[in-house]
């Protein structure tokens, strides 16, 4: 299975949730440049590019499907309200 987190809260979320098979994939807005260097998650990769936008997210999930194609791609996403 494969997260992608949105916000930092996502990522927090995401990286308890996955197990040492699963990736999780995240934009500039969920963590910065500096703590993503530091991170000791093996499968743990960052967009440069903030993917606050829908249309980011897509283009995000298309890169992420080239990574790990046939896989279950579960995306952050905000409780309507």
């Amino acid at each position: 299975m494969v997260f992608l987190a949105i916000t930092p809260t996502g990522l927090a979320n995401a990286l308890r949730a996955a197990t040492a098979d699963d990736a999780v994939w995240c934009g500039s807005d969920a963590i910065t440049e500096v703590d993503y260097a530091t991170m000791k998650h093996l499968n743990l990769a960052r967009f440069i590019d903030e993917l606050g936008d829908r249309v980011l997210v897509a283009d995000a999930i298309g890169t992420i499907d080239e990574h790990h194609s046939q896989q279950i791609i579960w995306v952050e996403a905000a409780a309507p309200i």
